[in-house]
Formats: C-alpha cells, structure tokens, sequence
C-alpha cells in the first residue's frame, strides 16, 4: 500500500477549480495545496475556500513556475480558460526542463484545447515532459453513469447484444464569465464548451468495459449549430450588460445550439449512433443533463434535474438570485429540484478520486489527454459539417489546421 499523499495545485481560480475543491471533501490519498490566478485576489479567495473546507492547507502562488517547482506540489490541475491552455502547458513545460521544477502528472479540464492544433500540441508537451496526464471529463464519472452501464452491459448487453444507440444533452442558459462567450477566445460557441462533455459520455456508453476506446471508430459526422436566442435584439443588450461590451452577439455571436450524429463501427462492422444537443438557449429550473442509451431489448435514461429533492417557494417568498439548489439555477421561486451534492452527482469525486489513485499508482489513467485529442477532432469535424451543410467523412483533410467560424469571429446568426 502506498502511504504517500500528493499535493495538488491548480491553474485557475474560478467557477471550475472552485467545484473540484468542492469534490475534494470526498477525495482521499491528496490535497490542496496551491492555487495560480493572474488574479491574486481570485487565486487568495480559492485557497481559503479549500482551507475552510479542510482539503488542504493551500496558499496562493505568484506564478504557475513557481507552484511547479515548489516541493510539495505533485501534481497540477488545468482549469484556466481555454485561450491560456497552451500558455499554461507550455509554463509548465519549461518548469520542468529548468530542473526547478518536479511533477508527478497533469490533468487538464475539458475542452483539451480550442482546436486540433492545440490540443496535438498539448499532447506533444505532455509526452514531452513525461508526465502521467489526465483528461478531466466529470460526467463519465458520475454514479448514475457508471452505474448504469455495469448493470446495461453485465445484464442486458450480455444476454440481447450490446448497444447500438446513445443520445447526450446538456442543457442550460448560458456560462458564468465574459470569456466563455467569445468565439476567438473559447474556441467556438456552445458545441465546443459543451458537446465535448456529450460526445465523450455517448461514446462511453457503447464502448464495451475494459476495450479500448478506438473498439469503437466514427466513420461520419453530421451536425447543426445555431443563435436560437442570444443573438435576438433584445437577448444581446441583455447579455452586452450581464457580460460587458466586449460580447456583443449583434456583431459578433457564437452559437447557443448545437446538435451533432456521430455515426460509429464496432469491432464486428456493426453501425452504432451518437445523437449529442447542446444548448446555452435553454430556460429551465437550471443546469439539465441527460442521457440515453438503447439496445437491442433494453433502454437505460436519466436526467439530473429528476432529483429525490423537490423545493417549493411562494411567490412571497423573495430573496437574492443564486445558485443554491442547483447549478445554473433559473429561478427562486416555483417547484425546484434540489441537486444535493452536485460535486459528487455531476461525477467531480468519483473523477479526481480516480485520477489520484492512478497518479498514486504510477499508472496512466484511461481518460487522459489523447482522448481530450480524440474529442476535439470529433468537435472540429461537427463544425466542419455545420459550415458546410453536409455530412462529413471522418477523419476529413484539412482537420489539423481548421480553425471554425465563429472561432474566427466571421459566423453570423440568421433567422
């Protein structure tokens, strides 16, 4: 038995890092001991939140240099925005080839990086520093997910055949920062913010336990994205004085729906499908994840809004707008679902226990960076078929440099 506990830091300070500082309570073998922000006041806040909750004695660093060279930090996790992804894998790369600096592994939030190139990039560096590394994809961790496909693919798939359909959708009204909602800077609108998360569980789903992730090939994408709402008039001042001037989807918009088929083979030349939809255009008591999975003589679904908790307030009851029953919540008043551990629900314990354990281990974790790159692809090749209006073969010529629309900022919402 390993008797060794990691020390843990993270790149970022915000609405992310703050949900795995929250999942931490039900991690052991690890803690949080450091926290990098370009905003020392952000990156002070954080630290205290993990002190207050008792995972870890953290402190704030100066620089993300400086955290990776200090002794008691063994692994990092990446939970910057998305532009600075590079940036931060890059810093961390030079750390380590300064012989300052000495880690364990890495482990990178989803999207892996704004297109092909740099997510190809980010793999290059991690080998290149030897790292063990782990891609951060939470929902194929959460219980009813895991749990869920033991019992579809030892009871059901085992006696009818495995599965052969997955739909994913995560749904809700929009991000909490300025930077999501930019193209240039995210790297697209809501089907690389998000669809990444639905791609990646759909494909989980049909892989069979314990093949490889490549038991499964996409063979063709097909997809679709739109500004259903946030490009509307009236909805972009709305978002121009939530988010400031420098989003304004009346000039310059990212797409707030996006649906996308991926058609893959089995091992044995069987056809299977992916349905994903994402939305930032969605009013609903909050954050919705779903999920389906049907094969030959069964069928398995769940959302995270049919929580055991339902809450109803009065219209007389009033108070201070907030995000307390649910994630993204919508409303204070009404019938509300009560989510109540959404670390633990949305798959943020069972993940970074996981991670921890195989960085613990020695042993490459099966979700790590190559997947992030894999899904990429796949998010790339969906914008390719919504410019192009068509079905795309995959993988399509041009991939590697293909850089979409609204990540140039030259797509535009029509009605």
């Amino acid at each position: 038995m390993n008797d060794k506990k990691l020390g843990v830091g993270f790149i970022g300070s915000g609405f992310i890092t703050r949900f795995h500082i929250q999942s931490w309570v039900g991690v052991r073998d690890a803690d949080v001991l450091g926290v990098y922000s370009p905003n020392r006041e952000h990156a002070e806040s954080a630290a205290l939140y993990a002190r207050d909750l008792r995972v870890g004695d953290a402190r704030a660093f100066n620089s993300i240099e400086e955290m990776v060279c200090s002794p008691e930090i063994d692994c990092v996790w990446i939970c910057g925005p998305n532009h600075v992804r590079v940036d931060n894998m890059q810093r961390i790369l030079n750390a380590l080839e300064s012989g300052k600096g000495k880690l364990i592994a890495v482990a990178c939030e989803k999207p892996l990086a704004r297109n092909v190139a740099e997510a190809r990039r980010m793999v290059e560096m991690v080998e290149r520093a030897g790292l063990l590394h782990g891609y951060l994809e939470d929902q194929i961790f959460s219980p009813g997910v895991t749990r869920g496909k033991d019992i579809i693919w030892t009871r059901a798939a085992r006696l009818a055949g495995r599965p052969y359909l997955a739909r994913a959708a995560e749904e809700h009204s929009g991000p909490h920062k300025p930077w999501f909602w930019q193209g240039e800077l995210q790297g697209g609108g809501v089907l690389n913010d998000m669809m990444c998360h639905s791609i990646e569980v759909a494909r989980f789903m049909l892989t069979r336990p314990g093949a490889k992730r490549s038991s499964i090939r996409p063979v063709k994408v097909s997809a679709q994205i739109a500004g259903l709402k946030w490009s509307r008039p009236r909805h972009a001042k709305a978002l121009r004085e939530m988010m400031g001037t420098d989003v304004d989807y009346e000039k310059k918009p990212a797409e707030d729906f996006a649906r996308a088929t991926i058609n893959y083979m089995d091992e044995e030349g069987n056809p299977l499908i992916v349905e994903a939809t994402t939305s930032w255009s969605y009013v609903g008591p909050g954050l919705r994840l779903s999920l389906e999975l049907l094969g030959p003589e069964y069928s398995l679904s769940m959302n995270s809004l049919d929580s055991g908790v339902k809450l109803f307030l009065s219209r007389r009851v009033e108070g201070e707008a907030g995000e307390d029953l649910v994630e993204k919540q919508n409303a204070e008043q009404g019938l509300m679902p009560v989510v109540g551990n959404e670390a633990a629900e949305y798959g943020y314990e069972a993940e970074n226990r996981y991670f921890i354990q195989s960085f613990l281990d020695g042993k490459q974790p099966e979700e790590n960076f190559y997947d992030g790159l894999e899904v990429t692809e796949l998010l790339m090749t969906a914008y390719m078929s919504a410019e192009q209006e068509r079905t795309i073969e995959f993988k399509p010529e041009g991939l590697e440099t293909y850089i979409p629309a609204v990540a140039r900022g030259e797509w535009k919402a029509s009605f």
